[in-house]
């Protein structure tokens, strides 16, 4: 018989909806270099002060035209001037062609750009020669128009949006040599369990009965590295109350956010939760997801602290679909949604859980997803081979040829 005092499961999105509540105030911000921003918030709008391009120019070598010139195939026109990138050439008189370079500005009369495929040039004893235009050309051909791209005054990227490189190279086409973006959260991580040792402390042969290496201390920093945090690694904590509750405030101390990893469960040396619950505030929450049921998230003097499962899987998980959201929003980022996508999935799931499962998976060469053969939460080997996690509902089987949800883990690790 059920435990009737128990509370109820908690559903994975309304656990994000609480959690990112709290993600308020953002951090702060700074300014950098536009080189050093990538993967950065931005925490202020970038506005352009100039139109880009600046002028109409062409998008390829060739000679710039008036249309009206070469009615015909096969036209010949005296070439009167040469306008590489960076110059300025004069108005284009009727009968006559600018040899012209992808970047220059477009002379004055002129209303298309052949390109220099289509053209053959023709010798001359003096000047620039001929050119005969094989094409007739349509009228505004191969012409970048003045602001096509950005116009003056342009809100080009939002605050909130988070940088990418061709994010940067637009900043930068604007004039922007600085960016004005949140600070980096400053992360603490720890570990609790007197079975984890370190790779390199302890030899495989030399391990003893019950021990385990600390793979999550791995993977977290990882991840934590790539959203731009700086990391505070404060290694593992005995699994003793006072051990607990000496990190956990010393690290309180200095930090935007305790990530902990292990010991938030009920069990008599899980100590998360009294040590919480004796420095600040405590929600210990009991999730609708697997793998991952076990999460915790407290608050000591301002900071926050978030408690995940120990097991690989279950932390690995809890952390992409909510810590990773909760660090977004913590910098003001716009968009910490995950967005999944419908594909057709060439396994069979006939035995599911009641809870929403995350099932890793990765695609074939048919287009279609496979699921890993065993989906334990221990087994860390899932998330090496999949490219990502099936979202199952709970308590839905599917068989090959359904759709189900799929998202990847690319946009689960930048």
């Amino acid at each position: 018989m059920a435990d009737s005092k128990r509370p109820p499961l908690m559903p994975l999105d309304e656990a994000l909806v609480s959690l990112l509540a709290k993600a308020v105030p953002p951090v702060g911000s700074e300014s950098v270099s536009t080189f050093e921003a990538d993967g950065r918030v931005l925490a202020q709008d970038v506005v352009s002060a100039l139109t880009v391009p600046p002028r109409d120019n062409s998008s390829m070598d060739g000679y710039a035209v008036r249309a009206d010139d070469c009615a015909v195939p096969g036209a010949v026109l005296r070439v009167a001037q040469r306008i590489p990138a960076g110059s300025v050439g004069t108005r284009l008189e009727a009968g006559t062609a600018a040899r012209i370079f992808t970047g220059a500005q477009i002379p004055g009369g002129a209303d298309a750009v052949v390109m220099q495929e289509d053209t053959a040039a023709l010798a001359e004893a003096e000047g620039l020669g001929s050119v005969r235009i094989a094409i007739v050309p349509a009228g505004g051909q191969w012409i970048r128009r003045a602001g096509e791209d950005v116009a003056a005054g342009d809100v080009v990227l939002s605050k909130g949006e988070r940088l990418t490189p061709a994010a940067l190279g637009l900043a930068a086409s604007v004039g922007f040599d600085r960016l004005q973006v949140a600070r980096r959260p400053r992360v603490a991580l720890l570990s609790t369990g007197d079975e984890l040792v370190m790779p390199g402390d302890v030899a495989p042969e030399a391990m003893k009965p019950g021990s385990i290496y600390n793979s999550n201390r791995f993977f977290m920093r990882a991840l934590l590295h790539r959203l731009g945090c700086e990391v505070n690694d404060l290694g593992i904590v005995p699994d003793r109350r006072d051990a607990t509750i000496d990190a956990l405030r010393d690290a309180a101390a200095s930090n935007d956010l305790i990530i902990t990893t292990g010991g938030v469960s009920v069990g008599e040396e899980d100590h998360i939760k009294a040590a919480l619950q004796a420095l600040g505030e405590l929600q210990l929450w009991s999730l609708a997801m697997k793998p991952g049921k076990p999460f915790a998230y407290g608050n000591i003097g301002g900071t926050h602290v978030t408690g995940l499962p120990g097991n690989p899987v279950s932390s690995f998980m809890t952390f992409v679909l909510l810590v990773r959201p909760f660090i977004l929003a913590l910098q003001g980022a716009a968009r910490t949604a995950i967005v999944s996508t419908a594909m057709r999935v060439d396994s069979d799931w006939a035995k599911p859980d009641r809870r929403r499962e995350f099932l890793r998976a990765r695609r074939n060469a048919q287009g279609g997803l496979e699921l890993f053969p065993n989906q334990s939460s221990g087994v860390l080997t899932s998330a090496v081979w999949g490219d990502g996690v099936i979202d199952n509902p709970g308590g839905q089987a599917f068989a090959r040829g359904d759709t189900v949800q799929f998202i990847p883990f690319a946009s689960l690790f930048s």
